[in-house]
């Protein structure tokens, strides 16, 4: 508020009479401001609403899928169907490929390649909208009242481009591994299991393990392998090679 005063003449001999003038700033709407824009739709901050950079089609990506609570653990046997059936959706596509891809309770790990920023956009988009369908579907089942229709990826999805060979190894390991990370390997029927039969592990070709003479896998009927594509990145081929084999044993630390 700016203030200002204005002199009025008098009679003679008299003090001159003071009349305040006030003036009223108008609000500026608009601009940059704390708390301003679209709340959080989780407890757990996401990724900034920030433009995303131009996407090099020679660079894999590591993505980072959470859930929202309601949705409960996707470890489960349904909800490992409906997120297989997603990647059947996006298998489709020639400018888009999931290379690999580990379920965890609260979130799902994907390796994936695209020949370009939209491509990228648009295969993520795509397999985030038929994940929602088929996991709501999956916990509907044998509930009473009307389907559910919630959110399920409540915000975006984080992304780190893959850039290096070592990048490279460190991913491949992290992702198909993470159950270890998160002491998955320790129940009853996992302490078991050779690789995590909730991530595309038994796919993966390449183990320390398997040597001359190949890796076994047996996994549960009710877990067929995920459908996944072959790299065409040569960081994803051959590149991570470059710094050694992977054990099916490693636990790998959080993404470099």
């Amino acid at each position: 508020m700016n203030g200002g005063a204005r002199r009025s003449g008098g009679p003679k001999g008299k003090a001159p009479e003071v009349e305040q003038l006030v003036l009223f700033e108008q609000k500026k709407r608009g601009g940059k401001r704390r708390g301003a824009g679209r709340p959080p739709k989780a407890a757990r901050a996401g990724e900034r609403h920030k433009r995303r950079p131009f996407h090099d089609a020679r660079h894999p990506v590591h993505v980072v899928l959470r859930a929202v609570k309601a949705v409960g653990s996707l470890r489960r046997r349904r909800m490992y169907q409906a997120i297989r059936e997603a990647t059947r959706t996006v298998a489709r596509r020639e400018d888009f490929r999931i290379v690999h891809l580990s379920i965890q309770r609260t979130h799902v790990h994907l390796l994936v390649e695209a020949k370009g920023k939209a491509a990228l956009a648009a295969g993520m988009q795509g397999f985030q909208i038929s994940a929602a369908k088929h996991l709501n579907a999956a916990i509907s089942q044998g509930r009473p009242g009307p389907r559910r229709r919630g959110t399920v990826f409540p915000d975006r999805y984080h992304a780190v481009v893959i850039a290096s060979p070592r990048q490279a190894r460190h991913a491949l390991s992290y992702v198909i591994n993470n159950w270890r990370k998160h002491a998955e390997d320790r129940g009853e029927v996992t302490r078991r299991w050779d690789v995590d039969w909730y991530s595309s592990g038994a796919m993966f070709p390449d183990w320390k393990e398997s040597g001359e003479n190949g890796f076994v896998l047996r996994g549960p009927p009710e877990l067929p392998p995920m459908l996944i594509g072959v790299p065409r990145t040569w960081l994803l081929r051959e590149g991570w090679k470059r710094h050694g084999a992977i054990s099916c044993r490693e636990v790998a630390s959080a993404a470099r």
